[in-house]
């Protein structure tokens, strides 16, 4: 009798470690306070049972990146290998970051790259004149993609039928009294937004802050990631950074979109 091949879903599942995915999940939980937690926090956080809690932490305890005393835990600088790991291999960060600079230099303004990780965007470069990271959105920090500029320009990727659907199951919930929720309305704002080439948010994302970001194409046309510049409301007027940022947002974009793999 001939051998019957497995099917991808099955080998995904035969290949799925859980225990490597419990660890992951427990070491995402440290972000949900500030400071140590207990052994039962995490555990409740991470929807584990304590038993398994805790030996998932001793073993990362081993591994150096967690400390403990055997009641309180807190992560250790090791873990940032992990993110710097990242950073060193993407090539997105590789050849932006000399433009992000640049940018910056020119506008004497931070700039900022970022990508699409689900239904959030996270910001995964920076670039600041004169290297002086004394504000802005910091690597790493993490916002919801239908309220901000960048998330709105890597959304445009996405066919209106997509979009529309990807809009209503997402959770959209209001960070500010200016933010827009409603999913029509979000749909119109991003089509328009691809049309244009651009996008800019004022005071969605942020109480007081606007910005304006352009999407990042590689060789083939596809959206992988957005470049944005923004400022206090009071600082910088909506128009300004149309006349003013937009230019440059637009020619850092264009100057690596062919290097883009």
């Amino acid at each position: 009798m001939p051998k019957l091949r497995r099917s991808e879903n099955d080998e995904r599942a035969t290949d799925f470690v859980e225990a490597l995915d419990r660890g992951l999940r427990l070491l995402q939980c440290f972000g949900t306070t500030a400071g140590p937690m207990t052994l039962s926090d995490l555990a409740r956080a991470a929807d584990l049972p304590r038993a398994t809690a805790r030996r998932m932490l001793f073993t990362l305890q081993r591994g150096g990146y967690v400390s403990g005393d055997g009641k309180l835990f807190s992560l250790t600088p090791h873990v940032l290998t992990l993110a710097a790991s990242y950073l060193r291999s993407n090539q997105l960060v590789t050849v932006l970051q000399p433009v992000l600079d640049r940018v910056a230099i020119a506008a004497n303004e931070i700039s900022s790259l970022a990508v699409r990780d689900g239904d959030d965007v996270v910001f995964v470069a920076r670039g600041s004149p004169a290297r002086m990271f004394s504000g802005g959105l910091e690597i790493g920090y993490r916002l919801p993609a239908f309220c901000t500029s960048v998330g709105r320009a890597m959304l445009g990727q996405l066919e209106d039928a997509d979009l529309a659907a990807r809009l209503k199951t997402m959770t959209r919930e209001a960070l500010t009294p200016q933010t827009e929720t409603n999913p029509k309305a979000l749909l119109a704002r991003i089509v328009a937004d691809r049309a244009q080439g651009y996008s800019l948010v004022d005071r969605e994302a942020e109480p007081h802050f606007r910005s304006i970001s352009v999407p990042v194409r590689r060789y083939d046309n596809v959206i992988v990631a957005a470049i944005n510049m923004g400022a206090h409301v009071d600082r910088v007027p909506a128009q300004e950074l149309i006349e003013r940022f937009l230019p440059l947002l637009r020619d850092a974009a264009e100057s690596v979109h062919l290097q883009l793999l």
